[in-house]
């Protein structure tokens, strides 16, 4: 627990710039949502339902009318939990840390394993040989012409694999692996099937492999080396034996979303709100990182569901031309739960959706002159963000860094697999410049990790400067003559 955590809060709020009030509203807001007293908002906890709400009462207060179930603020979304309890992994006797060597998708595993191991490099269809029955090491690359996970895993099946370890890439280093894991969890919507892996399936450190490979007579760090750059691999079966037992622990449970309306003021605009998101949840209590195992979820994403509410508190109630449905959705963490549940059960009150504005992914801790906008080129949200962008001297671009897929990776997302027009957004940088550097930094050590909390640096110049972009986008969307639409050569658009 972090006992000096409120001191140090205050002083992160004296910290911002004191002639900007909003400024210091908002950050006043993101300390209450993700101090201590939350407890990381881990889907379905107490300390979420806690910080649910304060939303709603913070919702209430600004003029929002409720727009969840019943009448209510909460659209409840029914969850399953899988959790890896406790684990004890070894090869010949030799244990290994869990969460810190090796993890694993709990929905993949159940009864002890007990299985000879086999190394086979990218695991390539046409370099796997005899597999059968054995936990298999591949190396998890990312690079043009390997294996894909999915071609992966359907090779293994079909060559009788028992189970897969995939070494996490230390060469990906766009987005390198962290360890320690927070836990293994994973979290479907009730009454659908779980999403149960072909096989069971590991995810290893790269520091880890030379335990896998004891007695082999291999220099596992060439081996890392060499799969990191994409060189030529061999295949070998190691002398060990791989053990593994779990105690899974399963529950269901339900955990809301906060949902409210700011109406609109123009009657011919009534059936097209923009939905506004931003996810409440975050990590909750997991595997300590420097003596702390708490995953407070400041910037990620606290601070943004704390804007969305800063926004509606400058109106006093006032609303755009089109109404705004504000989303401060569950789940985002789980596989984008609360999103996919509200796109698939949109309240009575803004039952067709015009557009989304979706918030995450943010960090202002460095200078903000470029933006990263997902959808940039797909829609005419688009096209807004890079106006309001212009206005303000920010440069916008497409996502420099595809290979991370961070399209897919937020609640953004299901709206647009619903076909509905959606914008989020990344602070960029310039390659080279220091901002890349304290980017790099924040993924290797704040992204779901405790240190993302209340005492990390801001840049509050570049926070502010965000803000107001997100007020300006938010009006000229919302008080637009014409509904966003996609652009007619967007991949994205609706067939």
């Amino acid at each position: 627990m972090k006992y000096l955590l409120i001191p140090f809060a205050l002083l992160a709020v004296a910290a911002a710039p004191r002639h900007d009030a909003d400024t210091q509203a908002w950050w006043r807001t993101t300390t209450a949502l993700s101090n201590d007293a939350m407890e990381g908002r881990d889907t379905g906890s107490p300390g979420y339902d806690r910080a649910a709400a304060l939303v709603a009462r913070r919702f209430a207060a600004a003029g929002l009318r409720p727009a969840g179930d019943d009448g209510g603020w909460f659209q409840r979304v029914p969850v399953e939990e899988l959790a890896v309890q406790d684990a004890v992994i070894a090869v010949d006797g030799r244990p290994l840390d869990f969460l810190q060597d090796i993890t694993v998708a709990p929905d993949s595993v159940g009864a002890p394993l007990a299985l000879p191991i086999a190394y086979r490099g990218y695991c390539a269809a046409d370099a796997l040989g005899e597999v059968r029955g054995k936990l298999v090491i591949c190396h998890g690359s990312r690079r043009p012409g390997m294996p894909s996970a999915a071609e992966r895993n359907a090779a293994l099946v079909r060559g009788g694999a028992a189970a897969v370890a995939v070494i996490a890439d230390p060469g990906f280093t766009v987005e390198p692996p962290r360890w320690p894991f927070a836990y293994a969890r994973t979290m479907w919507i009730a009454g659908e099937p779980p999403p149960r892996p072909s096989l069971p399936s590991f995810t290893l450190n790269a520091d880890a492999l030379g335990a896998m490979l004891a007695g082999s007579r291999r220099d596992a760090a060439a081996l890392v080396r060499a799969g990191s750059a994409g060189g030529t691999l061999p295949s070998f079966d190691a002398p060990g034996r791989f053990t593994a037992r779990f105690a899974l622990v399963r529950r269901t449970l339900r955990s809301a979303s906060i949902l409210g309306l700011l109406p609109g003021t123009d009657p011919a605009l009534a059936d097209q709100p923009i939905v506004l998101t931003a996810h409440l949840d975050g990590y909750g209590y997991g595997r300590p990182v420097n003596g702390d195992r708490l995953y407070n979820g400041t910037l990620d994403d606290a601070a943004y569901v704390a804007l969305m509410i800063r926004l509606v508190e400058r109106r006093h109630g006032r609303g755009f031309r089109r109404p705004l449905l504000l989303a401060a959705v569950t789940g985002e963490e789980k596989g984008l739960l609360g999103s996919r549940w509200l796109v698939a059960h949109r309240p009575a009150a803004a039952a067709h959706f015009a557009g989304n504005i979706n918030l995450d992914q943010l960090r202002p801790i460095f200078p903000l002159v470029l933006l990263t906008v997902h959808g940039l080129d797909d829609s005419s949200l688009g096209a807004d963000a890079r106006a309001v962008a212009a206005a303000r001297g920010i440069a916008v671009q497409l996502d420099p860094e595809p290979e991370r897929n961070l399209i897919r990776r937020s609640d953004h997302w299901n709206f647009m697999q619903a076909g509905v027009p959606a914008v989020n957004f990344v602070f960029g940088f310039r390659p080279g410049t220091e901002s890349e550097r304290i980017y790099r930094q924040w993924y290797r050590t704040g992204y779901h990790r405790p240190q993302d909390d209340l005492r990390q640096p801001i840049d509050w110049t570049a926070a502010a400067a965000f803000n107001r972009f997100y007020y300006a986008l938010v009006e000229r969307v919302a008080d637009a003559d014409g509904v966003p639409a996609w652009r007619a050569g967007s991949p994205l658009r609706p067939r």
